[in-house]
């Protein structure tokens, strides 16, 4: 086996022991057999080798195991297509052709950021804005930061139970159905008034290719995620999300300076993303926040969700912070893609 394998095997296989805790046995499995056949794919395999910066952060891992499905949503590697419809279970062999015959694909692949515009985050989202509209009582006017596609724009307009709480829209085409623990949320609406985001990279739901990277994206043994997700993005075609193309640091600091109406509460939330800023940018987000937190009002106040990795990468945690008081409180743990909700009310 190549030399340069040591050094690179811990990434692939942390992901795997992390895919296969959150429920993919089938993703672990690839990722093990990616580890073991690497030194099929030189350009891969230097690439994931100098990588710049940190692995997990960059999501490395998912980046590799999103390019061989995309690979075999395609169906040109006959085996690879054969291993994802589960006809057989030759990892190593089907794994090492495609890397073999697909090396260039896969590391061209790997150099763009990942798209995970994952709906199952928006029932911990919605989840929070419940809560926030307790608190104030007021609609909410959303600011989202890193909206992808911005599917979770829409998260007003989907269908949720919440350990048995209905919320959201009761007949939409999109229902996300967490597994729930721990008490249930106290009822309230999601009453959304205006709904805007920013992305480095917009992402068109109409265009073909974009919703294939996506879908690739979704873990090959979930189907039901990707079900949930071609019809976020069918509703997105209805209901465009507003997002603007710009880095998220000083959009938001231009957003929080603009005249907030009375009567509304301003929402600033962001799921997966504080990973891929600098810290820089993470110190000036941060700052905007807090600097808008200490102007904020009972009249209008403004409120800030975060589901996000813990430093160590060990949890996810829904946190929910409010002005005028700055009141911080964790609200939940929860799967990294929203499969599970630990409640804490």
């Amino acid at each position: 086996m190549n030399m340069m394998v040591p050094a690179i095997e811990g990434e692939l296989r942390r992901q795997a022991r992390v895919a296969r805790r959150l429920g993919s046995p089938f993703v672990a499995s690839v990722l093990e057999a990616g580890h073991r056949q690497l030194d099929r794919a030189p350009r891969t395999a230097a690439l994931i080798q100098g990588w710049p910066r940190d692995p997990s952060a960059s999501a490395l891992a998912m980046r590799f195991n999103a390019a061989l499905h995309a690979l075999a949503r395609r169906g040109e590697l006959a085996e690879l297509r054969a291993l994802y419809a589960r006809e057989h279970d030759d990892y190593d062999g089907a794994i090492g052709d495609a890397l073999s015959a697909s090396d260039a694909f896969i590391a061209g692949w790997m150099q763009d950021t990942p798209q995970t515009n994952e709906v199952g985050r928006a029932a911990a989202i919605g989840a929070a804005l419940m809560a926030a509209r307790l608190r104030f009582g007021l609609p909410f006017e959303l600011l989202e930061l890193g909206s992808s596609c911005g599917l979770n724009l829409n998260l007003a307009r989907y269908g949720y139970d919440l350990g048995g709480v209905i919320a959201g829209e009761a007949h939409s085409p999109v229902q996300v159905v967490p597994l729930w623990t721990g008490p249930a949320p106290l009822p309230a609406p999601i009453d959304v008034v205006s709904a805007r985001g920013v992305d480095l990279n917009p992402l068109d739901p109409g265009d073909l290719a974009t919703r294939e990277r996506l879908l690739s994206y979704v873990w090959a043994d979930q189907p039901g995620r990707a079900r949930r997700l071609e019809r976020a993005l069918d509703l997105a075609l209805r209901h465009p999300p507003r997002i603007d193309r710009a880095d998220a640091a000083s959009w938001l600091a231009q957003r929080l300076e603009e005249p907030q109406a009375a009567g509304r509460c301003r929402v600033v939330f962001h799921s997966m993303v504080l990973q891929y800023l600098t810290a820089e940018d993470r110190q000036s987000v941060l700052y905007a926040i807090r600097t808008a937190g200490a102007r904020a009002t009972e009249e209008r106040p403004l409120a800030w969700i975060s589901f996000e990795w813990t430093p160590t990468r060990s949890e996810v945690h829904l946190s929910l912070t409010t002005w005028p008081s700055g009141e911080t409180k964790r609200l939940a743990t929860c799967h990294a893609y929203g499969n599970w909700i630990e409640w804490r009310g």
